[in-house]
């Protein structure tokens, strides 16, 4: 399949100089179970909110059912949760628990 091109005169704003790049996108699915019955860290995307947990099972959404759940907010710990339900849209990350924490990168512009 070929992609169009704009006008050559605004080609400049849109095309990135490296158009004929390759792109291979990755499917997480692999990952995520690879990670079943191990204990995670789902970051969501609103507000500092993580669940920290043992993956039970990842549906072909990608929706996340943890036991043992624990929230953090800001990295303080507010609750045991025991068996929740994240649901794919509100998911930011997904890592293993010992994992090294790199932290997240403020993007801005």
């Amino acid at each position: 399949m070929s992609v169009s091109q704009p006008p050559p005169d605004i080609q400049q704003f849109f095309i990135p100089a490296n158009w004929n790049a390759q792109f291979m996108p990755i499917n997480p699915r692999p990952m995520i179970q690879g990670l079943v019955n191990k204990d995670i860290v789902v970051r969501l995307k609103w507000g500092e909110t993580e669940y920290r947990g043992r993956l039970v099972s990842s549906d072909s959404y990608m929706n996340i059912q943890l036991t043992n759940a624990q929230e953090f907010i800001d990295q303080k710990f507010t609750s045991d949760l025991g068996q929740i339900l994240i649901r794919c849209n509100n998911v930011l990350w997904i890592k293993a628990a010992d994992q090294s924490d790199s932290g997240d990168v403020k993007m801005g512009g």
